[in-house]
Protein backbone atom coordinates (compact mmCIF):
# COMPACT_ATOMS: atom_id res chain seq x y z
CA UNK A 1 0.00 0.00 0.00
CA UNK A 2 1.27 3.15 -1.09
CA UNK A 3 1.52 6.33 1.44
CA UNK A 4 -1.52 7.85 -1.00
CA UNK A 5 -3.63 5.04 -0.02
CA UNK A 6 -5.43 3.86 2.55
CA UNK A 7 -7.43 0.99 4.03
CA UNK A 8 -11.04 1.71 5.10
CA UNK A 9 -14.04 -0.47 5.72
CA UNK A 10 -15.49 -2.08 3.48
CA UNK A 11 -19.85 -3.01 3.61
CA UNK A 12 -20.34 -6.41 2.46
CA UNK A 13 -22.48 -9.44 3.85
CA UNK A 14 -18.75 -11.07 4.66
CA UNK A 15 -18.38 -8.23 7.66
CA UNK A 16 -14.95 -7.33 8.31
CA UNK A 17 -13.17 -6.45 5.25
CA UNK A 18 -11.34 -3.72 3.76
CA UNK A 19 -9.72 -2.34 0.51
CA UNK A 20 -7.27 -0.05 -0.35
CA UNK A 21 -8.66 3.65 -1.71
CA UNK A 22 -6.42 6.41 -2.81
CA UNK A 23 -6.88 9.51 -0.81
CA UNK A 24 -7.87 12.68 -2.98
CA UNK A 25 -5.17 14.75 -4.11
CA UNK A 26 -3.23 17.47 -1.74
CA UNK A 27 -4.44 15.50 1.10
CA UNK A 28 -2.70 13.39 3.77
CA UNK A 29 -3.01 10.21 5.49
CA UNK A 30 -4.77 10.34 8.67
CA UNK A 31 -2.07 10.17 11.47
CA UNK A 32 -2.72 6.20 13.15
CA UNK A 33 -2.92 8.26 16.85
CA UNK A 34 -4.43 11.16 17.77
CA UNK A 35 -2.41 14.37 18.93
CA UNK A 36 -2.09 15.48 22.31
CA UNK A 37 -5.44 17.44 23.66
CA UNK A 38 -3.94 20.76 24.50
CA UNK A 39 -7.06 21.85 26.27
CA UNK A 40 -6.41 19.19 28.74
CA UNK A 41 -6.88 20.20 32.43
CA UNK A 42 -3.66 19.64 35.06
CA UNK A 43 -3.94 16.60 37.01
CA UNK A 44 -4.94 16.55 40.95
CA UNK A 45 -4.43 13.72 43.40
CA UNK A 46 -6.86 12.80 45.57
CA UNK A 47 -4.76 11.02 49.03
CA UNK A 48 -7.00 8.66 51.41
CA UNK A 49 -6.02 9.11 54.72
CA UNK A 50 -6.20 6.60 57.30
CA UNK A 51 -8.04 6.87 60.73
CA UNK A 52 -8.82 4.82 64.00
CA UNK A 53 -12.10 5.27 63.79
CA UNK A 54 -14.18 3.61 60.55
CA UNK A 55 -14.48 -0.20 59.93
CA UNK A 56 -12.39 -1.56 56.84
CA UNK A 57 -15.46 -2.96 55.33
CA UNK A 58 -16.61 0.65 55.49
CA UNK A 59 -13.91 2.68 53.58
CA UNK A 60 -14.09 0.04 51.15
CA UNK A 61 -17.53 0.60 50.63
CA UNK A 62 -17.31 4.41 50.43
CA UNK A 63 -14.50 4.08 47.61
CA UNK A 64 -16.39 1.56 45.49
CA UNK A 65 -19.31 4.25 45.96
CA UNK A 66 -17.74 7.27 45.08
CA UNK A 67 -15.59 6.56 42.73
CA UNK A 68 -14.97 4.28 39.36
CA UNK A 69 -12.30 1.96 41.43
CA UNK A 70 -13.28 -1.80 41.17
CA UNK A 71 -13.57 -3.58 44.56
CA UNK A 72 -9.73 -5.32 43.67
CA UNK A 73 -8.77 -1.82 43.63
CA UNK A 74 -10.42 0.16 46.60
CA UNK A 75 -9.57 -2.93 49.09
CA UNK A 76 -5.89 -2.37 47.99
CA UNK A 77 -5.77 1.47 48.15
CA UNK A 78 -7.47 0.94 51.85
CA UNK A 79 -5.02 -1.68 53.00
CA UNK A 80 -2.34 1.03 51.76
CA UNK A 81 -3.71 3.77 53.78
CA UNK A 82 -3.90 1.46 56.62
CA UNK A 83 -0.64 0.82 56.77
CA UNK A 84 1.22 3.90 55.47
CA UNK A 85 -1.09 6.16 56.65
CA UNK A 86 -2.30 7.67 52.83
CA UNK A 87 -3.04 5.93 49.62
CA UNK A 88 -3.26 7.74 45.74
CA UNK A 89 -6.84 7.10 44.85
CA UNK A 90 -6.79 8.53 41.69
CA UNK A 91 -5.80 11.77 39.87
CA UNK A 92 -8.72 14.06 38.29
CA UNK A 93 -9.10 17.68 37.39
CA UNK A 94 -9.19 19.96 40.15
CA UNK A 95 -13.35 20.20 40.27
CA UNK A 96 -13.75 16.54 40.29
CA UNK A 97 -10.97 16.02 42.93
CA UNK A 98 -12.33 18.94 45.30
CA UNK A 99 -16.08 17.13 44.78
CA UNK A 100 -14.83 14.07 46.00
CA UNK A 101 -13.03 15.47 49.37
CA UNK A 102 -16.60 17.01 49.90
CA UNK A 103 -17.92 13.47 49.51
CA UNK A 104 -15.57 11.94 50.77
CA UNK A 105 -15.90 14.26 54.14
CA UNK A 106 -20.08 13.82 54.25
CA UNK A 107 -18.75 10.12 54.60
CA UNK A 108 -16.67 10.62 57.44
CA UNK A 109 -13.49 10.33 55.69
CA UNK A 110 -10.28 12.40 55.48
CA UNK A 111 -9.38 13.22 51.73
CA UNK A 112 -6.78 15.38 50.97
CA UNK A 113 -6.17 16.94 46.98
CA UNK A 114 -2.93 18.11 45.80
CA UNK A 115 -1.54 18.81 42.45
CA UNK A 116 -0.13 16.47 40.18
CA UNK A 117 3.03 16.32 38.57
Amino acid sequence: MSDREERVPVADDEGGQTAAVKAPPGTRPRPDTAPPRVDRLPPWNVLLHNDEVNDMGYVVEAIIALTPLKPECAIERMFEAHRTGVALLLSTHKEHAELLQEQFASKRLKITIEAGR
